[in-house]
């Protein structure tokens, strides 16, 4: 039994991991954005003055709330409304994201004193690190990068198409 749930276990991790790195690509700006805002700065000044167990408790909260959002919007997609679990996706992940991202960089020495999470911390990152250096992710990585071009250029090209430069339209 074991070995067939180990793989079945890795593949699902790899997706969760893959779907949160792709939305972190994403929610990483966002969330730097987020970072300059002045009005948050009072927010920041609270989580900062709580003590370790209230942090880990205020970061478990967006997880909590968020983290359902996944198997939802499967949910949806199996129910064929694919718009709404798409939309559902991408907006409950990116603010998940943003929001975990900017409570870590606030509180990350506070939390990592606590053991459970600086062990948990640890391995997710043994494990994502592990997961990107595979060649798997590393052909993925490199096809991705080669779709970004492609869409770029179809970009550029369509923009050009649109306005065309006034020199080309004097007759010759």
């Amino acid at each position: 039994m074991n070995r067939i749930l180990k793989p079945v276990i890795f593949v699902i991790a790899a997706v969760y991991i893959g779907v949160d790195a792709v939305f972190f690509a994403v929610a990483k700006p966002v969330a730097d954005w987020v970072s300059k805002l002045r009005i948050l700065e009072g927010l920041a000044a609270w989580i900062v003055s709580l003590r370790t167990y209230p942090t880990l408790a205020l970061f478990m909260v967006p997880v909590i709330v968020l983290e359902p959002i996944k198997p939802f919007a499967a949910y949806m997609v199996a129910t064929g409304h694919l718009k709404v679990a798409l939309t559902t996706l991408v907006v409950g992940e990116i603010l998940k994201l943003v929001i975990l991202e900017r409570l870590f960089s606030i509180s990350r020495n506070k939390l990592m004193l606590i053991p459970a999470f600086g062990w948990s911390y640890r391995n997710f990152c043994q494990m994502k690190n592990w997961l990107e250096a595979t060649e798997t992710w590393q052909a993925a990585r490199h096809w991705s990068k080669v779709a970004q071009n492609a869409v770029r250029k179809y970009a550029a090209h369509l923009k050009a198409s649109q306005n065309p430069d006034s020199s080309s339209l004097q007759p010759r």
